[in-house]
């Protein structure tokens, strides 16, 4: 079976998307009609932008569902999932690419999302590290143990999981990590604690415009960030989503489903090879390949 996966936050690039702009009018269409959505010139920073602006939670979000999301409206009738998935941000795209909901109410939704992130963000600093060399287990134990929040945010690959909470949590966390055997513990350049407790605000304000929103009958099933399990309910797929913003990713258990559901070809769709590389770390007899246009 074909699975497409659409990749999160920290897969920006400067340029991003501007092949697609030159090389299809449809594509073209779908960039201007963001443009208006979202009252701003998102393609002038996507295409021209520095890492810096692309760097903003209220751009890079839109601008990899734009990328993601636009690719599969161009690939046309080869585009046909018989699963999707999304990294964190990426669900939406899925969500899109599944049918569950249409490009302008999914555009909107994004923005909200990277509003409210950025909101929840500035509000109480906070911050995530990455924790790469120790079981799982190891890691959340050890989060439960410092005292703060500090939690397990994303499951990206075995050996590989993302902190999320409070500064001087975090960073105790990772030195306490680091004695533990650790191969490093470093901390990332974000804005803050995504898909911790920290984002409460931010999946409060999330909810209300998720419940407004038209869901659909998938096309297919999605497997979801924080089941890991496919679902085809447009209302679980509301509420999983809006639990997404304060829960884990489990993006590792997430393709493990696929894979024991029937995924044979993992294709990921949007900027960068992200998970491309993780696929390889989480099942190497599995190909994975990035969607692309036909020359």
């Amino acid at each position: 079976m074909k699975a497409y996966i659409f990749p999160g936050q920290g897969a920006q690039f400067t340029g991003m998307g501007l092949d697609l702009y030159e090389k299809s009018a449809l594509a073209q269409e779908y960039f201007e009609k963001a443009n208006k959505i979202l009252g701003f010139s998102i393609t002038d920073i996507m295409f021209e932008g520095t890492a810096e602006q692309l760097k903003e939670t209220k751009v890079t979000q839109p601008a990899i569902f734009l990328h993601s999301v636009i690719l599969a409206k161009v690939l046309g009738d080869s585009f046909q999932p018989e699963m999707v998935a999304g990294h964190s941000l990426g669900e939406l795209s899925a969500l899109v690419a599944n049918g569950v909901l249409t490009f302008e109410d999914g555009l909107k939704l994004v923005s909200k999302r990277a509003l409210a992130m950025q909101k929840a963000c500035e509000a109480a600093p906070s911050t995530m590290a990455a924790v790469l060399g120790l079981d799982d287990i190891v890691v959340e134990e050890t989060c439960a143990e410092i005292d703060g929040v500090v939690v397990a945010a994303n499951y990206n690959c075995p050996g590989q999981l993302v902190i999320s909470g409070e500064i001087a949590a975090v960073e105790k966390a990772c030195a306490v990590l680091t004695e533990k055997g650790a191969r490093r513990a470093l901390l990332l350049p974000v804005g803050g604690a995504f898909h911790s407790p920290m984002m409460e605000p931010a999946r409060a304000e999330l909810a209300a415009a998720i419940e407004a929103t038209e869901f659909s009958k998938p096309t297919c099933a999605v497997y979801q960030n924080v089941v890991a399990k496919a679902v085809t309910s447009p209302d679980e797929i509301k509420e999983n989503l809006i639990a997404q913003l304060t829960a884990p990713v489990k993006w590792t258990q997430c393709v493990q489903a696929m894979i024991a559901d029937g995924g044979t070809e993992f294709i990921e769709v949007g900027p960068g090879k992200v998970l491309q590389g993780l696929m390889r770390k989480i099942d190497r007899s599995v190909a994975a390949s990035g969607a692309a246009l036909a020359e």
